[in-house]
């Protein structure tokens, strides 16, 4: 199979069936920011040690090529195409839960960092975020799967919890930030 193909030459690409989209389609957008935030867990893997983290990682990637699959077949509803289900949601729920039990209540905005796995789980989750701004962006437009949705929403979530927990695994503390007025005075939180 060649990589190359250039019938994207012309600035279109294609859906699953054949149907013929602009590259700058939000569908299209939705896609590549799944596809970075993929490649991002990969970077993430290279730096984490812990194999039940590694575990949940691997498990995401491969549930974001079922996100990318429900996207890129949601004009087609009658196929048989992997979709995301309620049961993706509440499995990142339970994780949510599971990790915010044996963390420290959270009082104000944390700084991203710490750990580099931390840092690179923030990274995560900053691009989930945007993610989910152009999902909602296409989804006015486009009829979607609700659960996608959903499940990029919970994902973010997942992501900004595990950064916490990274840090607390290695005893590093979080960072609060500290608001500077222009008259110098500083307000910590």
């Amino acid at each position: 199979m060649k990589i190359y193909t250039k019938t994207g030459d012309q600035g279109k690409t294609s859906f699953y069936g054949g149907t013929r989209v602009p590259k700058d389609d939000l569908r299209i957008e939705v896609l590549g920011s799944i596809d970075e935030l993929n490649s991002m867990i990969g970077v993430t893997l290279c730096f984490v040690e812990n194999e039940k983290l590694r575990g949940l990682l691997s498990k995401i990637q491969h549930d974001l090529f079922t996100v990318g699959a429900d996207m890129a077949s949601s004009h087609l509803p009658h196929y048989d195409i992997p979709k995301i289900q309620q049961q993706h949601i509440k499995d990142i729920e339970e994780q949510i839960d599971n990790i915010t039990g044996v963390l420290t209540p959270q009082t104000s905005f944390i700084i991203p960092g710490g750990t580099v796995a931390s840092s690179f789980l923030h990274l995560c989750c900053s691009i989930t975020r945007r993610t989910e701004r152009v999902l909602v962006k296409a989804s006015t437009n486009h009829l979607l799967n609700s659960s996608v949705l959903s499940y990029v929403n919970r994902l973010s979530d997942l992501f900004y919890v595990l950064a916490r927990h990274a840090n607390n695994e290695l005893e590093v503390k979080e960072q609060q930030p500290i608001y500077k007025y222009f008259n110098g005075v500083e307000k910590h939180e």
